[in-house]
């Protein structure tokens, strides 16, 4: 794979077709969660933790497709559980958002930060309270996630399932409070 010359002002080599070829189908193979696939591509030194164009990394796109699998082979492999998205997302948000609660409970165990809120403020509890996910709001508690933390609006978790009208979580926020 070589490098060809970039646009002049934009002072940065493009990639050869060859090379975006070959980006496209990782991030493919992420999204479809083929770990067997990926597997030998990481052990000949692939990088694990480099991102797509909306700033998704493999890690983030493995959790919030919900590849368990995938998941734990890249993070086995180094990836960064704390990568954000150009959005300001996490992987455990996304995994809280589509309610993976195994992925979630494996990104904690390598490091993911339970209390790591995107640029409005939103913990990955706040996402789980907002769409229902009782048993990831119990994980993430478990974790230590505060409860009373609030967005950049100044709504904490149980505002928010209030507000999306996510009644277990906001029955489960309100018992832990009381």
């Amino acid at each position: 794979m070589h490098e060809q010359q970039g646009h002049p002002s934009s002072g940065k080599p493009a990639m050869d077709q060859e090379t975006l070829a070959f980006i496209r189908n990782v991030f493919n193979l992420v999204r479809a969660g083929d770990a067997e696939s990926l597997r030998p591509m990481i052990e000949k030194g692939m990088p694990v933790n480099f991102r797509n164009e909306k700033g998704d990394s493999l890690i983030m796109l493995a959790s919030y497709h919900g590849h368990l699998d995938t998941v734990r082979l890249l993070l086995e492999a180094g990836a960064n559980p704390q990568i954000a998205n150009d959005q300001g997302q996490t992987p455990l948000a996304g995994a809280a958002y589509k309610g993976y609660t195994d992925i979630a409970r494996l990104l904690l165990q390598h490091g993911a930060d339970v209390e790591g809120a995107s640029p409005d403020g939103k913990t990955p509890l706040m996402m789980a309270a907002m769409f229902n996910r009782t048993e990831i709001v119990d994980l993430f508690l478990a974790h230590g996630a505060n409860l009373n933390a609030i967005d950049s609006r100044g709504m904490t978790a149980l505002e928010l399932a209030r507000t999306m009208g996510a009644a277990a979580t906001l029955a489960q926020i309100e018992a832990r409070l009381a």
